[in-house]
């Protein structure tokens, strides 16, 4: 069994990460708070690993349970479950996750009513998108009948 090494017997002291960051870190940032549907959240005061991880998870995934642990980092574990309760539509969704995620990189970077032009405009863009389809083309060898007989 080894004997712990004292900073006198160590010929290279030990990197401590956890009292370096204890200087580094100043005064803890205050996460920004939001009301919805009669309940009070706090946004964490920057974006974590995990949610980074989690929302690149999302982005090359369809399964609910990736979206409601992404939201459960956010607003808690039953968050979506209140909102989904309360009516909550995919334009408020949209509205309040771009709204969260904007003032959590950066508080006060986006007021309600911008989210709610940001979601619009999103949806407006998607929208014609996918309404200027290229035409099919027409199979070669067969033209078209006009369906009257000759």
């Amino acid at each position: 069994m080894t004997e712990p090494q004292t900073d006198a017997q160590a010929p290279h002291e030990v990197a401590d990460f956890d009292a370096f960051f204890a200087e580094q870190t100043q005064a803890a940032p205050q996460g920004v708070p939001l009301r919805l549907f009669g309940r009070d959240y706090v946004l964490p005061p920057k974006l974590s690993t995990l949610f980074a991880l989690q929302l690149h998870r999302v982005h090359t995934s369809a399964n609910p349970a990736d979206i409601r642990r992404l939201l459960a980092a956010l607003f808690g574990p039953d968050a979506i479950d209140h909102w989904a309760e309360h009516g909550m539509s995919d334009r408020q969704f949209g509205i309040v996750l771009l709204w969260s995620t904007s003032n959590m990189a950066e508080p006060g970077s986006m007021t309600m009513a911008q989210a709610a032009e940001e979601y619009d405009a999103r949806e407006s863009a998607q929208a014609t998108a996918g309404k200027a389809r290229p035409p099919r083309p027409r199979p070669k060898g067969k033209r078209r009948s006009s369906g009257k007989r000759s």
